[in-house]
């Protein structure tokens, strides 16, 4: 066995191989822009990629299409001499304000939502001098009401997710009397077929004024939303029911006649573009570290219903909602954003950015991002044609156990592999990652945050140390109230011990005992604990494991 460094991203990673070819690019040596409002794309070669990749962030003064040239194939905001130079094939375009800009309709207020008692005609107004705007934006479509653009998203935010948001607007003096007068069941099943048709009004209208090659998404419209609700409630709901049970699924995309996924709203999209904002801030909340997690979950809850191309919107900063600043997010977790997503099965990304050009930040976020895009460029080869996505586990599941995340791509006769441990503690951890799929398998050396990024040859067999004695951690009831009870299967004996911790790692809760051979049962009493997310480990030789619990009182 040889011991070799790998050097990723700026830090040397150590791996460990047989005498199996493996091949780990080096990156790019670039240097982080240090002027504000400023993104160096120059210092990047120009490179493709085979994804839908669309630019909505800031040009800074750019007139030469530069993320055209650096991975982005299609641009949704213009500079320079676009409006007579940019060819439609890389026109992209945000709708904003579908269903909001006749304010003072129903649908359009933000507290009532209502599909009942809206005026189509004047709202057909509206989007006509919407559709103006975009027109008006290139010389080939000026003054028309048909916008000749590739991809437009609709962004149209004005609906009640949940049966109980929807009876929240029964007694609203703006929902007409024989809508009131429902009993609750029949008031929600009417509020779906009707919204529906309503979000399906403007999709329609625009299928009228566009080419039949225009592509048409609609902004979190998806069967799984990216939310704040859903990063909190990944891991509580079993993957089989995310990927199972239709009563999760945004009503909107689902035919209100057979319960399945369809309708005429989602039958006029042609692809799904889920909002994987990030929420929660990886320095200073302890749902940060799920980032990675989250956005793979997003990508693939929604693969699992449906074969439209999945293209998240992504933002590399924290969502005004959660901190009203809106700072950048960390640097890995940007190159992370750029790379992960195509092994769970995107087929692009929407980088979006708020208008916030008028502030003064560095920008230097962006261009490892763009860097991150790069490194994949080199590899662009895995997807292109026939390949084998491997997701060994669920991201939910990696957001479970807080353990490192990995994804491979087969191509013939080699393997890339993508790996990350968002749940580092520091910059200097050492995270051992096992790799197997079917006969093949791999160890991998982790340090840090870094995003590893290598391929291998997938025919050779390579053999790897024991697996884990320690397996099936299971945990009832959760949530929990007054004690847990909690299970595992042992491959040896050992020592152990099982923790409770908050979601700082404050220890609340501990007990050693003797690990035998087989099933282990054990207890823990929470009686004592607040309301809140805690984490039960199991720990025994060199192994760990580890699930979320909640405690309710």
């Amino acid at each position: 066995m040889q011991i070799n460094w790998c050097w990723l991203t700026g830090v040397f990673v150590l791996y460990f191989s047989t005498s199996y070819a493996q091949e780990c690019i080096v990156p790019l040596q670039w240097k982080p822009v240090q002027r504000n409002n400023v993104i160096e794309w120059e210092k990047f070669p120009e490179f493709s990629l085979p994804f839908t990749i669309i630019y909505e962030g800031p040009r800074f003064g750019d007139i030469q299409s530069m993320p055209l040239k650096r991975g982005f194939s299609h641009l949704a905001t213009f500079a320079g001499n676009e409006s007579a130079t940019l060819p439609v094939s890389k026109r992209a375009i945000t709708w904003y304000h579908v269903a909001t800009d006749a304010n003072t309709q129903p649908w359009s207020e933000r507290n009532l939502e209502s599909p009942w008692g809206n005026d189509l005609t004047l709202y057909r107004q509206t989007w006509n001098n919407q559709l103006r705007n975009m027109a008006n934006l290139f010389n080939d479509s000026r003054d028309t009401d048909r916008p000749a653009y590739d991809i437009i998203a609709l962004d149209i935010e004005r609906i009640h997710d949940t049966d109980r948001e929807i009876l929240t607007i029964k007694g609203n003096p703006r929902v007409p009397e024989n809508y009131r007068a429902l009993n609750d069941a029949q008031f929600v099943q009417r509020y779906k077929r009707d919204i529906q048709r309503l979000y399906a009004a403007p999709a329609e209208y625009l299928r009228e004024r566009t080419a039949s090659s225009t592509q048409i998404a609609s902004y979190s419209d998806a069967l799984i939303r990216g939310s704040f609700n859903n990063w909190l409630g990944m891991t509580l709901t079993p993957w089989r029911d995310w990927t199972g049970d239709p009563n999760l699924l945004l009503h909107v995309m689902r035919d209100t006649l057979s319960g399945k996924v369809g309708g005429p709203f989602h039958n006029q999209l042609n692809f799904l573009t889920p909002s994987c904002y990030y929420y929660y801030d990886y320095n200073t909340s302890p749902f940060g570290k799920d980032y990675l997690a989250y956005i793979l979950f997003v990508i693939e809850a929604n693969r699992a219903w449906s074969t439209k191309p999945i293209i998240p919107f992504v933002w590399l900063r924290y969502h005004d909602a959660f901190n009203p600043t809106i700072p950048f997010v960390p640097n890995f977790v940007a190159e992370a954003t750029a790379i992960f997503p195509f092994f769970s099965g995107a087929k692009g990304l929407w980088l979006w950015e708020g208008p916030l050009d008028s502030r003064q930040d560095n920008y230097a976020v962006y261009e490892y991002f763009i860097a991150g895009l790069h490194r994949l460029s080199q590899f662009k080869n895995f997807f292109e044609g026939d390949n084998e996505l491997v997701i060994p586990q669920p991201a939910v599941e990696s957001a479970k156990s807080k353990s490192a995340i990995w994804r491979g791509v087969i191509k013939g006769s080699e393997i890339l592999i993508v790996a990350q441990n968002p749940y580092a503690t520091s910059d200097t951890q050492v995270t051992e990652v096992k790799l197997s799929h079917q006969n093949w398998q791999k160890t991998i050396f982790l340090k840090g945050r870094e995003v590893y990024l290598c391929k291998f040859d997938y025919n050779t067999i390579s053999s790897i140390p024991n697996m884990p004695s320690l397996m099936n951690l299971k945990v009832a009831p959760n949530p929990a109230t007054d004690k847990i009870s909690y299970s595992f299967e042992s491959a040896t004996g050992m020592v152990g011990k099982g923790q409770l911790v908050d979601m700082t790692g404050r220890l609340l809760a501990e007990e050693e005992f003797s690990v035998n051979v087989g099933l282990q049962k054990h207890e823990l009493r929470v009686n004592h604990l607040p309301t809140g997310m805690y984490v039960l480990q199991v720990q025994a030789g060199n192994y760990r494991m580890s699930e979320q619990v909640l405690i309710v009182r």
